[in-house]
């Protein structure tokens, strides 16, 4: 279980969980290296949401930036431009997509070959029937998030083909 920290309060729960990678969701320009630093120092592995970081504008300056200064082990973005180039500068990429219908699953398959991430988080998470089909089309490992609020729902995604997930709910952090 990937933890997924919306503010201060997740960091530190996140930090005494037994969560070895957590994905962040919040923070600033001037905060993200201290939340990172803080991460890092208690043996996680740490991605930063770039398109949810005030003052970033998730362009190539921002993630030379994320990896450059604030140096985390990867980034997420829904952005295919920032996943060809964290590629491009051997950081790790997630790419996170929203498969809402049929339309945004198949334009989301494309997408992935396009941009070739080192793995897919698929939202939202509880969306079993579309991990399945994510992961027959990619071969690429495959992330549930989103809705995830139930060690069920962790279950299910796990037995769907995801690979791991991601939650905000700290009470599934130590599954």
């Amino acid at each position: 279980v990937i933890a997924a920290i919306r503010n201060d309060n997740d960091l530190e729960k996140a930090i005494l969980s037994n969560a070895n990678i957590v994905f962040i969701l919040y923070g600033d320009i001037l905060s993200i290296k201290d939340i990172c630093s803080k991460l890092k120092e208690n043996g996680k592995l740490v991605f930063v949401h770039l398109d949810l970081v005030e003052g970033l504008r998730g362009d190539q300056a921002a993630i030379r930036f994320i990896k450059d200064s604030v140096r985390t082990d990867g980034i997420i973005s829904t952005k295919a431009s920032n996943i060809r180039y964290a590629n491009h500068l051997n950081l790790y990429a997630i790419q996170r997509i929203f498969a809402i219908d049929s339309l945004s699953l198949k334009t989301g398959i494309r997408s992935i070959h396009e941009t070739n991430p080192t793995a897919v988080e698929v939202m939202p998470g509880v969306a079993n029937k579309i991990i399945s089909v994510i992961e027959r089309e990619v071969k690429v490992p495959i992330i549930a998030g989103g809705l995830i609020t139930k060690k069920k729902d962790v279950m299910d995604a796990l037995s769907s083909g995801a690979v791991a997930v991601s939650t905000t709910d700290s009470t599934l952090w130590n599954l």
